[in-house]
């Protein structure tokens, strides 16, 4: 299965897997899965750092270094189609870092681990939840 990491998740994998849900750590352990990030992933993480709701202990440049080793991902770039795509998917309270990721799952066909519930309830969107 190719699945997409919601940056909450990509960050629990690498840093407190004890916050995931047992099936999804399993699932992510399990290694037969391709794992996908988009970039805005990466921007998502540095905002939560600059506001203090991430602890980073390192440059941000190292702590991405350091993260994507641990949890090693495939890029799911952001390209003229997924926005695109983003620009028809209008969710409730629309965080545009989640407005571009479901358009990149969209796009790539990829399913969204998320414990998301705003992304959890798109019927059109392939979820894996990380309950």
């Amino acid at each position: 299965m190719k699945l997409l990491l919601d940056t909450h998740v990509w960050v629990w994998a690498g840093m407190r897997p004890e916050k995931l849900s047992r099936h999804v750590r399993r699932e992510l352990q399990r290694g037969t899965h391709e794992l996908y990030l988009p970039p805005v992933s990466l921007w998502e993480a540095h905002q939560l750092g600059r506001r203090g709701r991430l602890r980073i202990q390192k440059t941000f440049p190292e702590w991405i270094e350091e993260m994507l080793a641990a949890v090693p991902v495939r890029e799911a770039p952001l390209t003229f189609p997924v926005g695109v795509e983003a620009s028809r998917i209008a969710l409730p309270q629309s965080d545009p870092g989640d407005v571009f990721l479901a358009a990149t799952a969209v796009v790539y066909d990829l399913t969204l681990v998320t414990s998301d519930e705003q992304l959890l309830s798109c019927s059109w969107l392939k979820t894996l939840a990380c309950i």
